[in-house]
C-alpha cells in the first residue's frame, strides 16, 4: 500500500463528499435549507411522524447532531416537535404545512444533481451500490 493522498479511497470520499456540498449548497439556497436539514426533510416526506431516534439511526448520527438540526428546522416552522403522551422520553417529528409545501419545490433536486453527474442511471445506481457496501463494511469492522 502507498501513502500517496491520491491513491486514498478515503480522500476520494472526502473530496466527493466536499463536491456534493458545493452543488447541493446551490441548489438547496433557493430552499433556504442546508444539506443535513435536507436530509432531514427527505425522511420525513416519506414517512412522518417520525422519532428523533428513527431519524438519527437512518441518518447515521448521534441525537447530539440531530436535535440542533430539528430546532432550526421548526424555528424555520418546517417542522414540529411533539412529546409521546405516553412516553415524554420519544419526541416525534412531523411536518408543517410549509414543511409539506417544499417538497414541491424539492422534486427536482435528484434529477438536477444526476444531470450534473455527467453518470447515467445505471453509473449511478453502481456507485451507490458499491457505497452503500462500503458503508455497511466499515460500520461492522473493528476499528
Amino acid at each position: 500500500m502507498t501513502l500517496e493522498l491520491d491513491k486514498q479511497l478515503c480522500f476520494l470520499v472526502y473530496s466527493t463528499s466536499l463536491a456534493f456540498n458545493k452543488v447541493y449548497y446551490k441548489l438547496l439556497k433557493e430552499l433556504g435549507i442546508t444539506y443535513p436539514q435536507y436530509l432531514v426533510m427527505l425522511l420525513l416526506w416519506e414517512k412522518q411522524p417520525q422519532t428523533v431516534s428513527m431519524l438519527c439511526s437512518s441518518l447515521f448520527l448521534e441525537t447530539s447532531t440531530v436535535t440542533p438540526l430539528l430546532k432550526r428546522l421548526e424555528a424555520l416552522n418546517l417542522i414540529e416537535r411533539r412529546r409521546e403522551k405516553t412516553d415524554e422520553r420519544q419526541v416525534n417529528i412531523s411536518l408543517t404545512e410549509a414543511g409539506k409545501k417544499l417538497e414541491s419545490k424539492a422534486k427536482l433536486i435528484p434529477q438536477l444533481l444526476e444531470n450534473s453527474s455527467n453518470l447515467s442511471s445505471s453509473e449511478m445506481q453502481q456507485v451507490m451500490k458499491g457505497l452503500i457496501k462500503l458503508r455497511t463494511a466499515l460500520n461492522v469492522s473493528n476499528f
